[in-house]
């Protein structure tokens, strides 16, 4: 089983998380809200990998002013790809909070659409289990 290692900004601005509904077609979880990010590629710093990330998918104008290690965790999960296979992965998830000074986003071809959310209203969206774990572990659901 191929091992990846997973970078997940927990973005908020202003009091607000930001929130990716995923592609219904591909992905490890089709379709439900989550967190972004992605795996770390081969000389990256976890720092350097989650900003790349954030850039790729959701653009060069969101500007992030603070990061700041918050957790880990892992699973094994089944990606499902554009063309209809999947694939078992074991992942490793580093999370961290990150403060934005503005929300500007320009997201890519994973997402259908994302959104700025009050904490409150988070508990009521179809969140995939990795996210709503990660907001458990905060105490906001």
């Amino acid at each position: 089983m191929r091992q990846r290692i997973i970078v997940c900004p927990v973005i908020q601005n202003d009091g607000e998380f930001l929130l990716c509904k995923m592609a219904a077609d591909r992905g490890v979880f089709p379709g439900q809200w989550a967190l972004s990010g992605g795996g770390m590629e081969p000389g990256e710093t976890m720092e350097a990998a989650l900003r790349r990330e954030i850039k790729e998918e959701l653009g060069d104008e969101l500007i992030i002013t603070d990061i700041k290690p918050w957790a880990f965790r892992d699973d094994i999960r089944t990606k499902t790809y554009a063309d209809g296979t999947t694939e078992d992965i074991y992942m490793i998830y580093l999370i961290f909070d990150c403060i934005s000074a503005n929300r500007a986003v320009t997201f890519n071809e994973e997402f259908q659409e994302i959104a700025w959310v009050a904490p409150e209203a988070i508990k009521s969206m179809d969140l995939n289990e990795a996210t709503r774990v990660k907001f458990a572990q905060k105490g906001i659901i």
